[in-house]
């Protein structure tokens, strides 16, 4: 809309332009036409000559005016010049026969144009009393009638000369809103297009943040199962295989293989389901209250250690990836237990409170401070900060208390949302 527009102006502006480099031969053309053709009835033989001279001079003022008006193409001195020099040629022309005032009627069309501000009233003025003289019969006017009409007519012409001013300047009033508006809106688009690139931008380098983001994330989930599946899958190995290594009672030794069998086929389970970012093995089949009694009782048995599973609460399944996280931390913490506390004695409790689950384990092995631990590096990915990180994932919290001597106590809350069935 703005380009065309502007076209447009462009457009009426040329068009202008012509009318006024041309209008004026134009009309001294048909005022001398018209005048020719009632020379007889209006001219005397001195007024045909010098009518043909004050033509000649016209003609020749607008030949200096054009190739002079390039140099002043707004008012100017030279132009006010100009403009009365040609009042002066209409005005002597008119008073040798009316219909000369043809050309005296680019008077009202060059005024603000080629005079200054201060000039151009003045300028009309004297243009319309040319009109004026040419409307009421000629000049100069004969007798009082004659100078009566001529006031009439004057007056006539003022007022409409003012009406069609009023408009003008509306008009141009008008046209400069319309020009600073296209401005603006020229100003608002290229704010607009700047800030759509820099939206573009930003929006590129946040899908790459996200991207590698997201790639940090899977690399922190990918080290958090390994360690939580395999690492550990591999040191409950090991410990069988040790135990059958220093056994010298065949039936004990195969209890212990088939152990050891049995957690390297669950490992695997759990190293593939990983891989695939899919639920626990353990939960694939059970629910989370089943899953945490049968893994607190197969790390018991596998110990040698008193392991008790309790629910408080009222029993409910829970979102996948909540019930997932929370047998991750139980398995953490219980290995935990296993390799460093020294426990007699470990107790697991589930317990549904209103909004939000707890999962605490307690043993009472030789504990630790927990003050002394080496500062969290932010991985996410290992015992403790583990156990953390994946709770903070879900908008949960791990809080551990423990005191040398005095066993360990390990409680994670999580919020309780409901299964999507």
């Amino acid at each position: 809309m703005d380009n065309g527009a502007d076209g447009n102006r462009r457009t009426l502006e040329a068009r202008w332009e012509l009318f006024h480099r041309w209008g004026p031969y134009v009309l001294l053309g048909i005022g001398s036409l018209v005048s020719i053709a009632t020379a007889d009835l209006l001219m005397s033989a001195a007024g045909r000559r010098a009518a043909v001279v004050l033509v000649a001079v016209a003609v020749l003022l607008q030949l200096a005016w054009g190739r002079i008006r390039g140099r002043h193409s707004g008012p100017s001195s030279a132009g006010t010049v100009y403009y009365f020099l040609r009042w002066a040629l209409a005005f002597a022309l008119t008073w040798l026969n009316p219909f000369f005032a043809f050309y005296a009627t680019i008077g009202y069309f060059g005024a603000e144009r080629t005079l200054p501000r201060r000039w151009v009233k003045p300028g009309l003025f004297a243009t319309a009393v040319v009109m004026s003289g040419s409307q009421s019969g000629g000049m100069p006017p004969k007798g009082t009638v004659g100078w009566v009409v001529l006031g009439a007519v004057l007056v006539v012409n003022l007022l409409m000369l003012s009406v069609f001013s009023h408009f003008a300047a509306q008009e141009e009033e008008r046209a400069r809103i319309q020009a600073e508006t296209i401005g603006e809106l020229e100003t608002a688009n290229a704010l607009l297009r700047q800030a759509l690139d820099e939206n573009a931008a930003l929006h590129a380098q946040l899908l790459l943040q996200a991207r590698e983001a997201g790639v940090a994330d899977e690399r922190r989930r990918l080290a958090a199962e390994i360690h939580d599946t395999i690492a550990q899958g591999l040191a409950g190995i090991i410990a069988q295989l040790q135990v059958v290594a220093a056994g010298e009672d065949p039936a004990l030794v195969r209890e212990h293989l088939l152990s050891a069998q049995h957690l390297a086929r669950h490992s695997l389970g759990e190293a593939r389901r990983s891989v695939q970012n899919l639920s626990p093995l353990d939960l694939e089949h059970d629910p989370l209250h089943e899953a945490l009694k049968k893994t607190v009782c197969d790390w018991g048995a596998r110990h040698g250690v008193r392991a008790d599973f309790t629910v408080t609460g009222t029993l409910l399944r829970l979102h996948t990836e909540i019930e997932a996280t929370l047998l991750r931390v139980a398995q953490e913490a219980l290995a935990n237990a296993g390799r460093h506390a020294g426990a007699s004695r470990v107790g697991v409790t589930l317990s549904f409170m209103g909004d939000e689950v707890s999962l605490d384990i307690r043993d009472d092995g030789r504990g630790f401070d927990p003050l002394g631990l080496p500062p969290r590096t932010g991985t996410g990915g290992f015992g403790l900060d583990g156990m953390r990180a994946r709770t903070e994932r879900i908008a949960g919290s791990v809080t551990v208390e423990s005191e040398p001597g005095h066993g360990t106590a390990v409680s994670a809350r999580v919020p309780l949302v409901p299964h999507d069935h």
